[in-house]
């Protein structure tokens, strides 16, 4: 009874971490790159909103702010990688190192109460039911407006960037300004979802981002493996949801996640092994596709690729 009664919560927890897994996707997924920063720009979002919220401004105007700085932090990586010419994830490291005492001086100390019984917020634990409605509305508004974005022109382009840098840069695509704006978005969407965490959990922590690039990419994978049949299917195909459907999916990754999670907490195991739990999983879940192609394909299509070659 105990597991059930934590369930909502960790659905809560859940879609909260998969809207940081949308972000997370947006590098990882669509523009290809191995972006680090999240671990950084997660705590600048949750810190920018506690302290803007605590120091009275509306819940609503904090999380903007916030999404904004997340969107200077993408700003800041891409700079770093384009401009500079620094590796993409090298360019995320140093990022995220700077972030580290941004976040201390925003917050001036290492961690900073946001009690929900004293300030008004939009998520919090100890109204999960109300919380899961305002993350529903949250997670279709998100959707939506990234489903938009990427069907326009300047998405096209972004997609094209991340599915073949030299093909795009032939067509007159602006490589370097997609990835800017690619990073940008992403760091965005993670930020948004720091505020969030910040008001759900009641205080934002220097700690809050720690392994959150980990968690981020086991909602993408885990929420891959589950929606692809979906999205495969020739319904989704014919209304032209995919996309859609598959940032969803990422969403439905990280409640996975959580349940997993909680789980492991009503089970009694250490979850100070968790994180490292994540690793494996998402290890396994990125080392599958190389499994199936070398150890499970067709010897007899191979030859006849070689053949009609």
């Amino acid at each position: 009874m105990n597991w059930l009664g934590a369930l909502p919560g960790a659905a809560a927890q859940g879609i909260i971490w998969g809207i940081m897994a949308i972000g997370v996707y947006i590098t990882y997924k669509i523009l290809d790159v191995a972006d680090l920063t999240v671990d950084g720009s997660i705590c600048t979002g949750g810190a920018i909103c506690a302290v803007l919220v605590t120091s009275g401004m509306n819940v609503g105007l904090a999380m903007l702010i916030a999404t904004l700085a997340g969107i200077l932090c993408g700003l800041v990586t891409g700079f770093l990688h384009t401009f500079m010419g620094i590796p993409a994830i090298l360019a995320g490291i140093l990022t995220q190192l700077m972030l580290w005492s941004v976040n201390l001086k925003i917050m001036v100390q290492a961690n900073l109460a946001l009690p929900s019984r004293a300030f008004d917020v939009l998520v919090a634990a100890s109204r999960v039911s109300k919380s899961l409605l305002v993350l529903a509305i949250f997670i279709v508004l998100l959707i939506a407006l990234l489903y938009c974005f990427f069907g326009t022109e300047i998405g096209a382009s972004l997609r094209a960037t991340g599915s073949n840098q030299s093909m795009s840069r032939a067509q007159g695509i602006n490589v370097d300004f997609n990835k800017i704006l690619g990073l940008a978005l992403s760091n965005g969407v993670v930020a948004l979802s720091g505020a969030l965490l910040a008001q759900y959990q009641g205080f934002a922590d220097i700690n809050m981002g720690r392994g959150a690039i980990v968690i981020g990419l086991a909602a993408v994978i885990i929420g891959e493996a589950v929606i692809n049949p979906l999205v495969n299917s020739n319904l989704i195909k014919k209304i032209g949801i995919g996309f859609a459907v598959r940032l969803f999916g990422v969403i439905v990754g990280g409640i996975i996640y959580y349940f997993v999670y909680q789980t492991v907490i009503f089970l009694g195991l250490d979850t100070d092994l968790l994180k490292m739990l994540s690793a494996i999983v998402v290890a396994v879940f990125l080392a599958v596709p190389y499994w199936k192609k070398k150890y499970f394909s067709n010897p007899n299509k191979k030859k006849e690729e070689v053949k009609n070659a």
